[in-house]
């Protein structure tokens, strides 16, 4: 399954689904985002029963208002509609998915 691009529009469709959901918090000029972002896609590919999206911050500010962002990237883990984990700053793809398994 692709990434998703997720925005204010088709947030509660995604946070609401039976899966559990990754969401990456990046920017378009930070640096770290970049050597989490393949990471992120990859992810995605691998993975069909998660649900894996990215929310740019310099577009969505209310979604990153709404989870407290302060620093990128950040990788957001939620099931059932609430938020069980998260992380700042670039993970190895294993802390990722331990992440997504916990």
């Amino acid at each position: 399954m692709s990434v998703l691009n997720v925005n204010k529009t088709n947030f509660d469709q995604i946070k609401n689904s039976s899966k559990p959901v990754l969401l990456d918090f990046f920017a378009s000029w930070c640096g770290p985002c970049h050597m989490v972002s393949p990471i992120v896609d990859q992810i995605a590919e691998e993975n069909p029963n998660y649900l894996v999206g990215k929310i740019n911050v310099d577009n969505e500010p209310e979604l990153a208002h709404a989870f407290g962002v302060s620093s990128i990237p950040m990788l957001v883990v939620m099931k059932n509609g609430k938020v069980v984990n998260q992380s700042v700053g670039a993970r190895p793809k294993q802390q990722i998915l331990d992440m997504l398994k916990s």
